[in-house]
């Protein structure tokens, strides 16, 4: 530490210094208030702007090596995430001066803002919506680089080397009489994001022409190191933060729904005994198989009983398949991501998510300033949406596959949080092939099954594992079956129409389809959970699937191209031979065996 930085060469501020500040502070902000009447806030609303790239500003959010300053960096990096939401999205009319107080608002706990680092006469210290100047600060870069018209603008007294006040380019704020404000006069939007790494402002709409900049300047007290209340090493000064308390901040958040026993595996060997679990309900002591995850180890689990219930009782009142439970299912995801979010502590520095809460937190700026994982569950909803339009073509005569498509909007979130995903993790070997070197691969947990007896039927029993529906392949069944002397076993509700397997030999309401199957077959375009098919491997039983089950790495599973009935026709063919001709050798063993 140098000796123009050391304890012993600076004052120590005073609890008085500090008061008499907060009464100027007060009575500052009681005139502004008094005397400020031409400046209002602006609705979040969609209003006409273009759509040419004006300007923008890019920033870092951890700047910061000292482990003792991760506290406040993410108390910074919070108050960003609540303050954008005012921001993102807003179009301002001609002519109408932007305020950052207006706009933004006072930063009280109540909003969700916390502590977090704010620069104050030569110091960081800990203070509530502290690091809103960096926000400011690139509201005001861009704002020149848009060439608008600076209303009011305060530099910092004090410049850190390297950043935006030392070449002049910063605006610092303080509630409220110490504002940014600007103007253009034509209508243009505002984008305000956070990366894991950066803070981003655009502005789109048409090119202004250069202004004049009207502005209060300070003397700026040139510094390349200013103290930190949390490593300047006073402790007799009262804004002194123990360091120890922050050295090893920060937690891993796990935000899952549906159990998934891969998933749950996977967070037992990751997770730390600092995380944080939140999923629906507790199904273990409530037995609800659905939500049986591990609950122990962690430091703390939390639960959205309301939305669960309130998601269980609009589910039973739909049809199992159809546009309407797509919908509910889709709101339902909201709501639940919006009740973990509402508890997701700025402490929270690395989030893993289950894939259906993703673009709703992605959407909301929950990510903004986080490193996250993804637990794959499912293709991403564009690749879903192609595979039923290329199904459709196949099959324009379906009932289902052209019900329900996905808005664009909720498409294009997705595509965004998962590019800036740190890792994509799925048992599903599709869905992994999918995304390539960015996917990690974990193991299908297959369930204990007691091995199959040697089937005793007349003739073949193929077990179609899923309702009969377009999505799962049950055209492309369908045609070569009507060459095979055999048994189709039905799983599921007949969506397609009661006359579909019209002209075979079916059965359906068995209560265990599996017991004497001679093969299992799912030649899906879709299929995320194949645990039927998983089932069939585990018990021995011979499974033909497509590869779109994302099962192919398991021992007995024949794939199939999605869509293919001539590999489908081989498949089928193939390991009837085999299986008949396997129960003929083992028969012929057991007369063998009781000869004398």
């Amino acid at each position: 530490m140098s000796k123009a930085h050391s304890p012993a060469s600076r004052q120590v501020p005073t609890r008085f210094e500090a008061a008499v500040f907060g009464v100027k502070s007060r009575l500052l902000q009681l005139r502004r208030a008094a005397t400020d009447r031409e400046v209002r806030s602006l609705p979040l609303k969609v209003r006409s702007a273009g759509n040419d790239l004006i300007a923008e500003s890019r920033s870092r959010l951890w700047t910061e090596s000292e482990p003792e300053e991760r506290y406040l960096v993410a108390g910074k990096i919070q108050n960003l995430r609540v303050a954008i939401r005012r921001l993102n999205g807003l179009h301002v009319p001609a002519n109408e001066v932007f305020s950052f107080w207006k706009q933004v608002g006072r930063a009280t706990r109540r909003r969700g803002f916390v502590e977090g680092r704010e620069l104050r006469e030569g110091c960081i210290i800990p203070n509530l919506g502290g690091g809103l100047c960096q926000l400011s600060n690139a509201l005001y870069d861009a704002a020149l680089k848009a060439n608008f018209e600076i209303v009011e603008r305060h530099g910092h007294t004090q410049a850190v080397a390297g950043s935006l006040a030392e070449v002049g380019r910063d605006a610092t704020v303080f509630w409220n009489y110490v504002d940014l404000r600007f103007r253009s006069d034509s209508t243009y939007r505002i984008e305000a994001f956070l990366r894991s790494d950066e803070l981003t402002i655009r502005f789109f709409g048409d090119k202004t022409p250069t202004r004049e900049l009207h502005q209060i300047s300070r003397r700026v007290l040139h510094s390349d190191q200013p103290q930190s209340c949390v490593t300047c090493g006073m402790n007799d000064c009262h804004r002194a933060v123990e360091p120890a308390k922050n050295a090893d901040f920060g937690r891993t958040a796990f935000l899952v729904d549906d159990v998934w026993p891969e998933f749950d595996s996977f967070i037992q060997r990751t997770r730390s005994k600092s995380d944080v679990l939140f999923l629906p309900l507790d199904g273990r002591r409530f037995r609800k198989g659905n939500y049986a995850w591990t609950t122990d180890g962690f430091h703390a689990t939390k639960t959205s009983p309301l939305v669960t219930a309130r998601r269980s009782y609009n589910s039973r009142r739909l049809a199992e398949q159809g546009a309407a439970r797509q919908l509910n299912l889709l709101r339902t995801y909201e709501q639940l991501a919006a009740s973990y979010a509402a508890r997701l502590g700025h402490d929270c520095l690395h989030v893993v998510i289950q894939q259906n809460l993703l673009p709703y937190l992605w959407r909301d700026g929950h990510l903004g300033g986080r490193t996250f994982d993804v637990l794959m569950t499912a293709f991403p909803m564009a690749e879903i949406q192609r595979r039923l339009d290329e199904a459709f073509e196949q099959h324009p005569e379906s009932t289902t596959l052209s019900d329900f498509r996905v808005d664009g909007r909720l498409l294009k979130l997705e595509a965004e949080a998962l590019e800036n995903a740190r890792r994509l993790i799925t048992p599903h070997t599709a869905i992994a092939a999918h995304f390539g070197k960015r996917a990690e691969l974990i193991d299908w947990v297959l369930p204990n099954a007691k091995a199959a007896h040697l089937p005793r039927n007349s003739k073949p029993r193929i077990v179609f594992a899923s309702s009969t529906v377009g999505r799962k392949g049950c055209y492309e069944l369908r045609e070569p079956l009507a060459g095979i002397d055999a048994v189709i076993v039905l799983t599921g509700p007949l969506i397609e129409g009661k006359d579909f397997w019209n002209g075979l030999e079916t059965i359906s309401g068995i209560s265990d389809p599996l017991v004497d199957a001679d093969v299992v077959v799912l030649p899906a375009f879709v299929e995320h959970k194949p645990r039927r098919l998983l089932r069939a491997v585990s018990m021995g039983i011979p499974v033909i699937a497509s590869t779109a089950c994302g099962i192919g790495n398991l021992a007995g599973v024949r794939e199939v191209a999605e869509g293919s009935v001539d590999e489908l026709r081989s498949a089928l063919n193939q390991v009837l031979f085999s299986h008949t001709r396997s129960k003929a050798v083992k028969a012929e063993n057991v007369e063998l065996a009781k000869q004398p």
